[in-house]
């Protein structure tokens, strides 16, 4: 799953009337690490270049943090790369192993983004977690971004209210009475899930994403030319 490639955005219109372009993307943002909430569970991750420990929100985005945290339990991360870093943008994973062979996963989960943000979670600023995924909204599996910049264009579109929708902003442009379904359906307004955040390691982050990358694999660009495995995974207790 390739998920994060930088692409201007076309307009609502022809969005909403034509077939979506594929996006391929992998992100992360810049704004403080927050202090811990004691009920969230934590993810410590060992890597070849030190480690660094997540914390998930299952109060914001309850299925996407299970399915994260069902990979952990089975051992799924553990011995798996950082397989596309992009300095300035973000460093993603949890899919291939070190010979680039794609590991078997489970059924994708339903993406959670909005209601995440509805329920006061972050956005893709820097240090937060997010699911990668193809062009289609609820296709993450395994593999997740941490943002090494504050990437507002992968936030999810929240919808005002009413059905129609009197007034919607969008791309310097203004929609008035649009079908709620066809705003809630637009894959653009998706953006990415937001599910966790680094709270400590981001040094480890900083230092995956300054590697230098190349071909690698099946990817033509942003591989490290020294593979940054994933040693293990585990629950903090």
């Amino acid at each position: 799953m390739t998920l994060f490639h930088r692409s201007s955005l076309r307009s609502l219109g022809s969005l909403l009337t034509a077939p979506l372009l594929a996006l391929m993307i992998t992100l992360v943002a810049s704004t403080s690490v927050v202090a811990q909430t004691d009920a969230a569970p934590r993810v410590k991750f060992t890597t070849t270049l030190g480690e660094f420990v997540v914390e998930v929100f299952p109060d914001k985005a309850p299925k996407t943090v299970a399915n994260f945290l069902q990979y952990v339990q089975d051992k799924h991360y553990d011995g798996t790369i950082f397989h596309r870093v992009i300095n300035n943008f973000m460093v993603q994973g949890g899919g291939y192993d070190t010979r680039y062979m794609e590991k078997s996963t489970r059924a994708p989960v339903r993406h959670e983004g909005r209601e995440a943000l509805e329920k006061g979670g972050p956005r893709n600023v820097v240090g937060t977690l997010a699911m990668a995924r193809t062009n289609d909204p609820h296709s993450a599996t395994s593999q997740f971004f941490i943002n090494v910049k504050d990437n507002d264009f992968l936030n999810p579109t929240l919808i005002p209210p009413g059905d129609p929708v009197p007034r919607f902003d969008y791309g310097g442009r203004t929609y008035t009475n649009m079908a709620r379904a066809q705003l809630e359906n637009a894959p653009q307004l998706f953006g990415y899930t937001v599910f966790g955040r680094v709270v400590s390691g981001l040094d480890v982050v900083e230092r995956i994403k300054a590697v230098p990358t190349g071909s690698g694999g099946p990817f033509q660009t942003d591989v490290p030319r020294t593979p940054v495995v994933i040693q293990s995974a585990t629950l903090v207790k």
